[in-house]
């Protein structure tokens, strides 16, 4: 076989090969056949070199594909018509050779057959839908297609269906990813038995074929890509090549999948290093061969790689596996040459000079640096098709084929290596690409597939470096963007750190290298492997310290800074992702005992990082002033390796802490972030812009905090139970800047804080002493009880879905918990599970199911906590920590406030409750000795001295985190009675005359008589004169007993204690280290100082009780519990202290000091005899005083509130008349009403652009900002209650013919084949379908102001989610959608009010008014600025929706098209709202806060339009309903058809046309005269309608029942006479005589009692009287009556004036006293009845189904979803869209009406299929 392919590289074939070839081409199957039975003897030597001719002629590399690529003339180089013709040529002969002669299908069938393999392997692109199950997962990026997924067992299992981000591979069928027991029927494991063995001739012209093949298709990358010369292909060439070349990868494409055997051979090919050799060495006389190996190395001599066999270079043979380890350069460029080796001080190469020198960093053993960055060398076909792959930039055909040979695991192994090989090489490709993202994708797609697999990644971790090789590679690209520190030492600082503004860190282009790395780490081998080697560990560190003090942030003094920079996201994005992840991966695989000595590796070379930043930073023991950085990784890993070692590992705490002065160092950093903390919420920032506030959220965000400030905090806590506790206080209070308000002078001179942010500083430092003192997420709390803190945090600032509860916690909680998540990069598309996670959800909350709101907004299913959660274990601390936002921490107590006053327990503004702590893990008992030193008991003495003084800049809150520290010191006292404790602690505590010991409990009732204070001389301490003598015990003679001497004196203990540190240092280096803080300790810092003597004579407990007094606001309120009962000194809890205000915490404080110390009990007793004189024995208990103390207290509130009340209702009357006082023009005023009427202001706008206020005008019109929108949801309304299903099957279909669109059309078709076209437009509504919904957001803004807006923002050239083009914009003040601008008609802001007096004119003269004013012709508008825009918008409306949603007529263009539209537009928003307030105006609909409507103003642009069209006054509906006429048959004839009878006529309809004929304003006696008219003929179409419905019998029943009573006085207001009348009259046609009436009969006869009827009747006409009344309350601005369903009509009635004034309600409600007939009711009922008469006469059975009009439809409901969603995605996914028969990219169902459409796709729109493609507010998007 070498033999012959050599022959065929050389060109020497014997002339008998050439003839054959060329005389077997002709016949391809027949030359395949002979060449296999050839190849088949057993000397095949010459069937080889005829087949080697052969394809030496077929696949040609000769043939210029990169001059084809560049349009030259190809035809000659390699057989006609062109390449492609050449191209598919070639396939077609390797398909026939492969098939040996006979068919290609059927070898392709063959081949498969003999499929051993038992994995899928299906490789899917991005956005492919695939299945990923935990329960079956080993591998957290286990993931399977649809097919398998469906064929496997997953019932109940926990399993998600994603959308592919970045493409990749089913696993089904692989054991290693995934249990057996998931496996899909056809995967489930073969045995080898099963598969016969691959019949030998079978594949062997594939060993044969392919080797060349693919030699072919290396020789056309490496043409097609050196082409360009030296500078590197354009993306467009690149493209163009593997456009020609993607016939060719498609073809092996479809090779891989045949199955397992062709994959064999295929693997054989692409990994026999021979084959490769011989055919790509470019030895030998074939020129092509020769050239294509020089492209080959002028390719990797570009891409800065270097060939081994070039010995020039590196002058030794390639190295062994045992050669020496070889140092990393610090700042080697990536793409750079290494130089010299052994150059352990060589300066950066890549453009960073300056930065100083690095120290080598040693990598292990084996690891050849020069080898992993800049050597390659191809072995095999495998390894350099991957080379080019990189090359070309992963293109996905070749991506594809790479990964669907993966299901052999021989390949699998070969290609893992070679990927490995390539990863430096990858890295560099990487960086340069102009597509990082798409590439990216790519190259996880594949990398996933390979590191998944635990024993692959343990094999090329052992045989191919994989560690070293990632880390060495994470290391040089990150060494590329490095620049120097400015922190600390800006001008000597050696440490550098990456920029993060550099396009590598922005655009996240490192992610697929770490994300593989820390895939591999989430195997416990190769993490065991990184753990165990010391140089990994030094580099890793070397690589954390580059991200160590990033994104360094200087505090702006003066102005603002002028570019706010963005770079912060990607230093949090490159921390978590970079450092912290691969951290988290790490520490999961330290939880036992045995892994103890892996924590000990990482901390040793951590600290040893840790010392070398310090020195790189020239640290001394202050940090600079105005800088923050919120990253430090390096203390980050310290810190939860220490956190893992004391809660796993058993580790002792002090053998892995370093020496007290380390401990002082690495305190600062976390502290100072702290302080900054507390700054940027203090606006001590705010000349930094934004982008600082943005960084300080993201440093607590869930996400983020677990990584971030949870380590750092922890961190704090190890360091303040190591440290001195009163250096640790007082080092808190100088970085909070706040030690000068500490003072009990009442003026002070702070000078490193401005007043006005001393007060916020002061809260931010107690409040972070309380968090450090009560947290206890790494101090001793289990898994279980964190998960279940952290829900509770999140669940009590406000109620949260399933979903956003997962996102807050499960991420952080898996991290810390170490949970079977191995791999939590939020890249991987994983969703973390927890079967905790629901078991402490249901424990702590409960769930409220989804509602629909009245607006029809559905509001989610959320969770809230159970009552005991509020009661027990709401943790405010904890709340406080995970705020992102300030406003969080106060819904949690207002929320909090709710519950206990809803629930009884305290009904006035409660105070935090104070929450007992888990017990401390015995490492860190020593943080309680912080709440048990002099120096926070000074302080806490200080600040309830000042509270109870009323000194400025102190706040409830500051008192709140006093008492909560009293508390927590109380909760955690060292010895439960203290009264005999002797002053503790050594000589140097002696001087401190504060407090004798340290002890808290003992501590509290120790008097201070007087103290010293420094103070200004203004103060008024200054004037008092000194005591005579003062006390020795207290004050004494020493200088230091003064608040100031008490903080210089920490200042001096620091000194001291620093200088122990430094003289028990044995190191030479070590020296006393100057004070840099000196002005914290320098008393005559400010000469204008002066000294004053304080009388105190208080002791905390004097204080508390004091503070009592103060707080309930009477002398002498606080009484021991215990005279009363001595048994509450017992109890550990009661329950009356749990929740409560300042009054109950100092109670609950003092009843503590009491129950722990007798002397405490005892002087608590003394102070409140002392200041309460002795009483006689109380007759009224503890617990009623303070009842009775609560009730005064609220009384006095309320007293306050109604003040203020009063005061501002004051202002806001003033205000209002100043405002409001503009007269109306009196042109305004209509004639009929008198001069003495009350003048009435225009209606005032606030324009949101421009800002001015000002009246609406013909010149300068205002305009109401609106959104237009085509809806069809009143088309899906149904007469039926029971919701639709949404099909999920091919036999369920939703077809809507019981729909209110459909019912409608129907009706309109059946009037116009009967009746006048012109006449059936006025009868009926339309915008069922497709009407016009307007809705507003209620701002206004100038019309001119408007247009000026829309130019801006065509000219802007950001990015916009909506067309300008198209009219859309947003609301410049809200920022709502919207898309026109409705014009507000000038007039007064209540004008309608002045038309709703009662009128005395009698219902006939309203009438004959009524009938004049319509008859008025409307003139066109003048031509101003307001009538053009009422033209504008009209043209919008009727742009909104499509033509066949307007044009109803049967001749198009007509105008009573437009005249239909426009009533039906008011018809379709009356609707939609009365759907937006639940269907009816009961308490419920008529109170709903609707959206705010626009209703008014929409009504004056469809009037003055509508107006401008006249009806014949013959034909005017009006005159119909009021006058009687001669009553002459309508016969009609084929040219004139007859008007539809008034009896067919939709009444609402009738209304709207009425009014909007009318002149606007209309007058209210009008209106109501109008609907008196029209109620009238809806009450007879009633009485109709039920005449039909009822039996023969019925009818004459009631026939003759009315005939007798009409003769009575109030006959036409009874429906018996009425109904009688109507029976009679209809009798007269053939209405009642067509069909069986015992058919039409629809209610059971039985039914038909009074009461039945009235309720009829009643439901007949309460859709037109809710209508009627909601255009009432637009229209004139009157209230919505409230009313019980019972009573809605009489209410509705009542209210739109039908009922007679004198009605008397004590007498059951009848309807028909609502009439008032304009005409006698008996003559105007027969003209009507006539119409209908001479109509059925024809065509009866049309004639009745007109008469039946449905008027009860229920409110649109959303189909009803199936219990598994799953089965909504399995069907539509699949499914084909009607219009274009392809299954859409983008499917979408319209969850409304069922609708299935492809939501981009052009197709749906252009056809406009459904509501959800244009507007798509209903649809579901799958």
């Amino acid at each position: 076989m070498a033999a012959a392919a050599a022959a065929a590289v050389g060109g020497q074939q014997p002339s008998q090969s050439e003839l054959a070839a060329s005389g077997l081409a002709l016949d391809k199957a027949a030359t395949a056949a002979h060449l296999k039975a050839a190849l088949s003897r057993p000397d095949n030597r010459a069937g080889a070199e005829e087949l080697q001719a052969l394809l030496e002629r077929v696949l040609s590399a000769e043939r210029p594909l990169a001059a084809a690529a560049g349009g030259e003339d190809a035809a000659a180089a390699g057989g006609g018509g062109g390449p492609g013709a050449a191209e598919e040529e070639a396939l077609e002969w390797c398909k026939c050779l492969l098939a040996g002669g006979g068919g290609y299908d059927e070898f392709c069938a063959a081949v498969r057959a003999y499929d051993p393999a038992a994995l899928c392997g299906l490789v899917w692109t991005a956005n492919f839908v695939a299945y990923r199950c935990r329960t079956c997962g080993i591998s957290p990026c286990m993931s399977l297609c649809a097919e398998c997924f469906h064929q496997g067992d997953h019932t109940g299992h926990d399993f998600n269906m994603f959308r592919s981000q970045a493409g990749g591979a089913c696993d089904c069928g692989d054991s290693n990813v995934m249990r057996e027991s998931g496996f899909c029927k056809r995967h489930q494991i073969k045995s080898s038995s099963n598969i016969p063995c691959v019949p030998k001739d079978l594949l062997m012209m594939s060993e044969f074929v392919l080797p060349r093949f693919i030699f072919c298709l290396i020789q056309y990358l490496r043409e097609g890509y050196n082409e360009p010369a030296a500078d590197g292909p354009s993306e467009k060439d690149l493209n163009k090549v593997l456009q020609l070349l993607e016939p060719q990868i498609s073809f092996l494409e479809d090779l891989t999948k045949m199955g397992g055997a062709m994959r064999s051979v295929l693997t054989q090919v692409l990994t026999n290093q021979q084959n490769y050799k011989d055919l790509t060495s470019g030895l030998g006389e074939n020129a092509c061969a020769k050239k294509s190996h020089e492209k080959y190395l002028i390719a990797l001599k570009s891409s800065g790689l270097t060939y081994p066999e070039d010995k020039l270079v590196y002058g030794v043979q390639e190295p062994s596996a045992g050669t020496s380890s070889l140092a990393v350069q610090g700042f080697v460029g990536a793409t750079g040459t290494l130089g010299q080796v052994d150059s352990s001080d060589e300066d950066d190469q890549d453009g960073s000079q300056g930065l100083g020198k690095r120290k080598r960093v040693k990598l292990s053993s084996g690891t050849k640096d020069q080898s992993i960055m800049d050597v390659l060398k191809h072995k095999s076909f495998l390894e350099e098709l991957l080379f080019w792959t990189i090359k070309y930039e992963f293109p996905q055909k070749m991506v594809t084929f790479l990964l669907n040979m993966l299901p052999d695991q021989e390949y699998k192994v070969a290609f893992t290596k070679t990927f490995v090989q390539h990863y430096a090489f990858i890295m560099k490709t990487l960086k340069k690409s102009h597509e990082s993202d798409t590439m990216s994708n790519r190259i996880v797609h594949i990398s996933v597939q390979l590191f998944s697999n635990e024993e692959l990644a343990r094999q090329v971790t052992e045989e191919c470096q994989l560690l070293d090789i990632m880390v060495t590679v994470l290391l040089y690209m990150m060494e590329s963007c490095l620049i120097k520190s400015e922190l600390q030492d800006e001008e000597n600082s050696l440490h550098v750190v990456v920029n993060c503004g550099e396009a590598l860190l922005k655009n996240n282009t490192y992610w697929p290298l770490v994300s593989d790395f820390i895939n591999i780490l989430s195997h416990q081998s190769v993490a065991k492997r990184f753990l165990e080697d010391h140089g990994l560990l030094v580099t890793w560190m070397n690589f954390v310290s580059f991200f160590q003090g990033m994104n360094l942030n200087k505090r702006e003094l003066n102005e603002h800074v002028e570019f706010e920079s963005q770079t912060y996201y990607a230093a949090f994005a490159a921390e978590l992702e970079a450092c912290a992840q691969p951290m988290w991966g790490l520490l999961s695989h330290c939880k036992v005992r045995e892994t103890q000595e892996y924590t000990r590796n990482v901390v040793r070379y951590c600290l040893e990082a840790l010392q070398d930043w310090f020195d790189a930073i020239n640290f001394v023991d202050e940090p600079a002033p105005n800088q923050v950085t919120f990253h430090l990784p390096l203390h980050r890993y310290y810190a939860m390796f220490l956190s893992k070692a004391v809660k796993c590992q058993e580790l002792d705490l002090d053998s892995v802490l370093p020496d007290q002065e380390m401990l002082m160092k690495l305190m600062i950093h976390p502290l100072q972030i702290q302080a900054s903390l507390a700054e940027i919420h203090s606006n001590m920032w705010v000349r930094n812009g934004l982008q600082i506030k943005g960084q300080a959220m993201t440093y607590v965000q869930s996400h983020f905090c677990n990584s971030m400030i949870d380590p750092d905090i922890y961190l704090l806590q190890v360091c303040a139970s190591r440290l001195d506790p009163d250096y640790f206080i007082s080092s808190v209070f100088e970085r909070f800047k706040v030690v000068d308000l500490l003072t009990m002078a009442s003026q002070h001179q702070n000078t490193v804080l401005d007043a006005e942010h001393e007060r916020s500083m002061l809260e931010g430092a107690l409040t972070f002493l309380v968090i450090l003192l009560s947290l206890r997420l790494h101090l001793g709390m289990s898994d279980d009880e964190i998960l279940r803190a952290e829900m509770v945090a999140q669940l009590c600032m406000n109620d949260r879905t399933h979903s956003s509860l997962l996102d807050l916690i499960s991420f952080k909680f898996l991290l810390v918990a170490g949970s079977k998540i191995k791999n939590p990069n939020p890249k991987s598309g994983i969703i973390p599970g927890s079967y905790s996670f629901e078991s402490v959800l249901s424990a702590v909350a409960d769930f409220k199911a989804p509602v629909f709101e009245p607006g029809g907004s559905m509001q989610q299913g959320m969770y809230t906590p159970k009552a005991e959660v509020w009661d027990q274990e709401f943790d405010p601390v904890m709340v406080i920590l995970r705020t992102v936002y300030r406003r969080d921490v106060q819904s949690a107590m207002d929320r909090y406030t709710a519950f206990l006053k809803q629930s009884g327990k305290f009904p006035g503004n409660p105070w935090p409750p104070y929450k007992k702590r888990t017990s401390l893990h015995p490492s860190y008992k020593g943080l309680m000795r912080l709440l048990h030193c002099k120096t926070l008991h000074i302080v806490l003495f200080t600040l309830l001295y000042k509270i109870l003084m009323d000194h400025q800049n102190l706040s409830e809150h500051v008192l709140c985190m006093v008492l909560y520290l009293i508390e927590l010191g109380l909760e955690n006292s060292a010895d439960e009675e203290s009264d005999e404790e002797a002053s503790v602690g050594g000589p140097e505590r002696c001087h401190d005359s504060w407090f004798p010991g340290s002890n808290l409990v003992s501590n509290m009732r120790h008097f201070i008589n007087y103290v010293r204070v420094r103070v200004p001389e203004t103060a008024p301490e200054v004037k008092r004169d000194s005591p005579a003598s003062t006390s020795s015990d207290n004050l004494g003679s020493l200088h230091n007993s003064g608040t100031a001497q008490v903080f210089s004196l920490v200042a001096e203990r620091r000194k001291k204690f620093q200088e122990i540190i430094n003289r028990s240092s044995s190191e030479a280096n070590q020296v006393v280290r100057p004070k840099t803080s000196n002005k914290w300790s320098a008393p005559g810092s400010a000469p204008q100082l002066t000294t004053a003597i304080l009388e105190i004579k208080e002791s905390i407990l004097s204080l508390l009780i004091k503070l009592h007094h103060k707080l309930s606001g009477k002398q002498n309120s606080y009484y021991p519990p215990w005279l009363d009962d001595i048994e509450i000194l017992i109890q550990p809890e009661i329950p009356k202290y749990s929740h409560g205000d300042g009054i109950t915490a100092v109670e609950r404080i003092l009843l503590k000091a009491a129950s722990q110390s007798r002397m405490n009990k005892r002087i608590i007793e003394e102070i409140c005899r002392k200041v309460t004189p002795p009483v006689p024995p109380k007759k009224v208990t503890a617990a009623e005083k303070k009842t009775l103390d609560k009730e005064e207290r609220r009384q006095k509130a309320r007293e306050r509130q109604q003040k203020l009340l009063a005061e501002f209702a004051s202002r806001q009357k003033s205000f209002m008349e100043t405002a409001m006082d503009v007269d109306s023009p009196e042109n305004d005023i209509p004639m009929d009403i008198t001069t003495a009427e009350p003048q009435v202001s225009e209606a005032v706008y606030d324009c949101v652009i421009c800002g001015q206020s000002g009246p609406s005008s013909e010149d300068r019109p205002t305009g109401l900002v609106v959104l237009l929108q085509a809806s069809s949801v009143l088309g899906q309304c149904r007469d039926n209650v029971e919701p639709k299903k949404l099909p999920i099957t091919e036999e369920e279909q939703i077809y809507p013919w019981d729909t209110c669109a459909a019912v409608h059309d129907v009706r309109l078709s059946l009037l116009q084949r009967y009746f006048k076209d012109s006449s059936c437009l006025l009868a009926v509504s339309i915008g069922w379908e497709g009407g016009v919904f307007v809705q507003t957001c209620g701002h206004t803004l100038h019309i001119d102001c408007h247009k000026s807006y829309m130019e801006s923002l065509r000219n802007d050239q950001v990015l916009q989610g909506f067309s300008v083009d198209k009219g859309e914009f947003t609301c410049p003040l809200c920022r709502q959608f919207a898309n026109s601008v409705l014009p507000c008609y000038p007039g007064s802001n209540v004008e309608n009010n002045l038309w709703q007096r009662p009128s005395n004119k009698s219902i006939h003269d309203l009438i004959k008014e009524v009938e004049e004013l319509q008859g008025r012709p409307g003139a066109f508008p003048s031509e101003t600025n307001l009538s053009k825009e009422m033209e504008s918008v009209m043209k919008d409306i009727k742009n909104t929706t499509q033509k066949k949603y307007r044009d109803y007529s049967k001749t198009p263009g007509s105008p009573d098209n437009d005249f239909l539209f426009m009533y039906s537009v008011a018809r379709t928003n009356l609707e939609l709202e009365l759907i937006h307030r639940g269907g009816n105006l009961c308490s419920g609909g008529a109170s709903t806060a609707g959206k705010r409507s626009c209703l008014n103003q929409l009504f004056h642009v469809l009037a003055l339009h509508m107006r401008l069209y006249s009806i014949d006054s013959e034909y005017n509906p009006w005159r119909k309903l009021t006058q009687l006429g001669e009553m002459n048959p309508q016969l009609g004839n084929e040219e004139q058809q007859p008007e539809v009878p008034i009896l067919y006529h939709d009444v609402t309809s009738l209304l709207l046309i009425q009014i909007l004929m009318m002149p606007q304003p209309l007058r209210k006696d009008h209106f109501t005269c109008i609907v008196k008219v029209l109620f009238t003929l809806l009450y007879t179409q009633a009485l109709a309608a039920l005449s039909v419905k009822c039996s023969e019998e019925d009818r004459s029943a009631w026939k003759h029942e009315g005939t007798l009573k009409k003769n009575t006085c109030d006959a036409e207001k009874s429906y018996e006479v009425l109904l009688s009348f109507v029976i009679s009259e209809l009798s007269k046609g053939k209405l009642y005589h067509e069909e069986g009436t015992q058919e039409c009969a629809m209610v059971n006869p039985t039914a038909w009692s009074p009461e039945f009827m009235e309720k009829y009747l009643q439901d007949f006409c309460l859709p037109f009287l809710r209508i009627t009344s909601l255009l009432q309350h637009h229209l004139f601005g009157e209230d919505l009556p409230s009313c019980q369903e019972e009573e809605e009509f009489s209410v509705l009635a009542s209210c739109l004036g039908l009922l007679p004034t004198f009605y008397q309600t004590e007498h059951p409600f009848i309807s028909a006293s609502c009439l008032d007939w304009p005409v006698p009711a008996f003559d105007i009922i027969t003209q009507w009845c006539f119409e209908i008469k001479s109509f059925t006469e024809r065509h009866a059975e049309q004639g009745k189904a007109l008469l039946i009009q449905e008027s009860k439809w229920k409110l649109p409901h959303l189909l009803q979803l199936p219990e598994n969603y799953n089965t909504i995605f399995q069907y539509y996914h699949r499914k084909t869209c009607s219009v274009c028969t392809k299954v859409p990219k983008d499917p979408a169902v319209c969850l409304v009406c069922g609708t299935f459409v492809c939501l981009k796709g052009s197709c749906c729109k252009q056809q406009s299929y459904c509501e959800c493609v244009l507007a798509r507010q209903t649809s579901l998007h799958l």
